[in-house]
Formats: structure tokens, sequence, C-alpha cells
């Protein structure tokens, strides 16, 4: 672990907000890590990553399947998680025929840990718990809430997260690749925060960097970086060219801060390694 890495990960340290944890996950499961790395965060969006996993769990043990029927009519599961079912944001309105737009859905991933709960029969935050937080030990994190956004974490449990994307566990390494690949490609859409993209990537759960601008992540990251961020100040990302993956908690609210902040640390992080 070289101490330009170590010096990167810090860099949230100076960031202007009360309270940060970061880490750095390589491939190998090395870690460098800053701040409070016990300390428990609002999650906010980063929580969709997380669900995102226990519904490829649910896929692979057949609870449910990616072309079952769910939300809108013409909606899937596929369409849910890939943002694409047509539902509006927060109030579950119709505004688009499934797989013609990205438009992004909290109200979306509420209807999918339905669907979650629905094919394992039980509700979708003891699923999650059983099939995601237990076996990767994350004994911190909790969903009290919305499947969307309400999940409350550490940036040591999270860490353990972004290990299981680089080397997964639960699913099979097939599973996971499908679903951080773009799924209904050359839609465009509104990432929250940054703008209109054309198009706008997704996968089934996690957001594709590919060619956006601008973003969230550095501008030397690879297009193949995928993850997510959050409207607490929080991120996750998995840089596989890199072989790299980066958790940052804040209790900031994201706002022009988190524009002007991100991105070079993102940039001074990929260049340690």
């Amino acid at each position: 672990m070289s101490d330009a890495l170590r010096k990167a990960v810090g860099g949230v340290l100076d960031w202007p907000i009360p309270h940060a944890a970061s880490a750095v996950v390589l491939a190998d499961g090395t870690v460098a890590s800053a701040g409070e790395q016990e300390r428990e965060f609002r999650l906010a969006s980063v929580t969709k990553p997380v669900v995102a996993y226990a519904v490829l769990i649910a896929v692979e043990e057949g609870a449910l399947d990616w072309d079952d029927p769910a939300g809108p009519e013409g909606a899937t599961v596929r369409h849910l998680a890939a943002h694409t079912s047509g539902v509006s944001f927060e109030e579950g309105k119709t505004q688009a025929k499934p797989g013609a737009r990205r438009i992004y859905s909290n109200r979306g991933f509420e209807l999918l840990g339905d669907a979650v709960a629905a094919g394992a029969g039980m509700p979708f935050a003891d699923y999650l718990h059983e099939a995601v937080l237990a076996p990767l030990g994350m004994s911190a994190t909790r969903l009290d809430g919305s499947p969307a956004a309400d999940m409350t974490s550490t940036c040591a449990d999270m860490t353990r997260f972004a290990a299981e994307l680089q080397a997964p566990t639960l699913v099979s390494a097939v599973t996971l690749e499908e679903a951080t690949s773009v799924a209904f490609p050359d839609l465009a859409g509104v990432l929250p925060g940054f703008g209109r993209q054309s198009p706008n990537d997704w996968g089934l759960g996690f957001e594709i960097r590919n060619g956006k601008s601008p973003h969230w992540t550095g501008a030397h990251s690879s297009p193949r970086t995928y993850g997510h961020f959050g409207q607490s100040g929080t991120f996750l990302w998995v840089d596989p060219v890199a072989g790299a993956a980066c958790v940052v908690l804040t209790d900031r609210d994201f706002g022009p801060w988190a524009i002007e902040a991100w991105p070079p640390f993102t940039d001074r992080v990929l260049a340690a390694l």
C-alpha cells in the first residue's frame, strides 16, 4: 500500500463537512481507509446497489425472474432495475412506455423490493438481511424504510460490500457481469445532479459511467466504472480496469461542494494506484 494512496484516500478529511469516512479496496482485498470507519451514515441512494445485489441473489435462487411482470403494464423486473419502467421518480405515475426512456425512479426501486418480497415470501428488509447483510458481515447496516434510499451503514460495512463486488461470493461472476453491463442501451435521460445525458447508461441497479460528462466520478475513471451516489453526500464506485473500488460517506448533503470535490478526489485515488 503506497503512501500516495493513503494520502489520496485521506483527502476527504480536508472537505468542508462535519464528518467523513473513506476507503479504497483493491482487487486483492487490500484496504486503505481514512476517517470514522464505524460511524453510521445515511446512504441515501447508495442504498440502491445493495438492494440490487439482493435482487441478483433472488434471481439466482429462482424467487423471481428478470422477465417477470412488475410495475406498470408491460414492465418487468428488469425494467425496474434499469430505470426503464416508465415510472416517475416519486409519485409512481407512468411517464413513458417500458423500455422507451431512462427515468430515474425511487418508486421503481420500491416496486422492485415488493417483487422480491412477493417472490421470497418475506418482507424485503428481512430478505436483504438474510441474503446480503448477514453473509457479508455487514452487522451495522440496516434498512429502515424505502429500498430506494433508507439504508444506514458504516464505511467498514460498505468496504465489505465493495470487496464483494470485486470478487463475488454470493452471486456468480456471470450474474454480476450482466448487472454491471448496459441494460437497454442508447436511452437518454437525466442523471440527478448532473443533467441530461445521452446516452444515460445503467445496468441492473448500477449506474455505468461510459462517456458521461459531467459526472461524479473522475475524468480518468474508465468507461466500465459503475456504482452510485447519494443525496446524503455518499458514493460508491468500482473501476474494474483500475482494479479498485472506493467508498465515501459523509454527513453533508450533496450540492455544489460535492460536484467540485468528488471528481478530483477520484482522479487522485486512481493516480495513486
